[in-house]
């Protein structure tokens, strides 16, 4: 296998994250049934209010990237047979975005999860939803991705993310710095917010929005500062309306055996990210 280190993005291979992996079956086993013991158990969502970031001015594009912040990962989770509608618009679409032709084949959403994010606003009520964003987690051991490892039940995923197995999934990863600099070259005022961090589940009452560019480096920086903390684990980075897949840098996937389903679905592409094989993104946290 020659497959690149997950510890950076133009790395060698790396015995460390790249053991070798387990035989897999040539059949998808049947889904463990829930254990619901090791759910996290989540916040209640809400529409009614959210806590915002105090709101400063813009800052340079210079400043956001001077400092780690903008080495930052970001992963957006999806499930394979997603992917080639994915492929297909050239883009990840926010929820409540125009531009869908088909919905997502899996929905890892519940229906009231999606009618909580299509709800909430981000900085008051004449902002942006929620559900208007594209979500990216800033761990690959976010706490909603846990739950559907561990196969634990969580109110905000559907049937159909609770019945699937982990290795089912991808995980699309980019870096602060790269959808900060592609919204800056889009936008007429290069010290415009071009996106919101959170600090938790983005529908949950006490979570707080780093809206403004200055209040979401914040928001970043802080998260980044204790790692060993749950709140990287519930945070969120909300990217208005679409990111283009040419953004992202990293497919990780759980074995071989979806590395091989992957690597066709990117043949035709001008944009090919690396694929790489890192089963501890897909094993729940007690087992690792």
């Amino acid at each position: 296998m020659n497959e690149e280190c997950i510890h950076g993005l133009d790395g060698e291979l790396c015995a460390l994250c790249f053991p070798p992996a387990a035989p897999v079956a040539p059949t998808v086993p049947a889904a463990r049934a829930p254990r619901a013991s090791r759910a996290r158990t989540p916040e209640a969502p809400t529409a009614l209010r959210t806590i915002v970031a105090p709101i400063t001015t813009g800052t340079a594009r210079t400043k956001r990237h001077d400092d780690k912040v903008g080495e930052q990962r970001i992963y957006h989770l999806t499930h394979i047979r997603n992917l080639p509608g994915i492929l297909a618009t050239g883009r990840l679409l926010a929820d409540t975005s125009a531009d869908w032709t088909d919905r997502p084949v899996v929905d890892i959403s519940s229906p009231e999860n999606r009618s909580a994010r299509r709800d909430v606003r981000v900085s008051g009520a004449d902002s942006l939803a929620v559900a208007d964003h594209v979500p990216f987690f800033l761990s690959p051991n976010a706490l909603v991705w846990e739950n559907i490892r561990a196969q634990s039940l969580d109110p905000r995923l559907s049937d159909d993310a609770h019945d699937a197995a982990a290795y089912d999934f991808v995980i699309l990863v980019s870096t602060v710095k790269k959808v900060l600099d592609a919204q800056i070259d889009a936008a007429a005022d290069p010290t415009a917010s071009h996106f919101a961090v959170t600090d938790g589940d983005a529908a949950f009452t006490a979570t707080r929005f780093g809206a403004t560019a200055e209040s979401a480096d914040r928001m970043l920086q802080m998260l980044r500062a204790d790692l060993d903390s749950d709140a990287i684990l519930k945070a969120e980075l909300l990217v208005p309306g679409e990111v283009p897949f040419g953004l992202i840098t990293l497919i990780g996937v759980a074995n071989d055996r979806v590395r091989d389903a992957v690597k066709p679905i990117l043949a035709t592409l001008s944009h090919k990210p690396k694929v790489a094989v890192y089963p501890p993104w897909f094993h729940p946290t007690e087992e690792l």
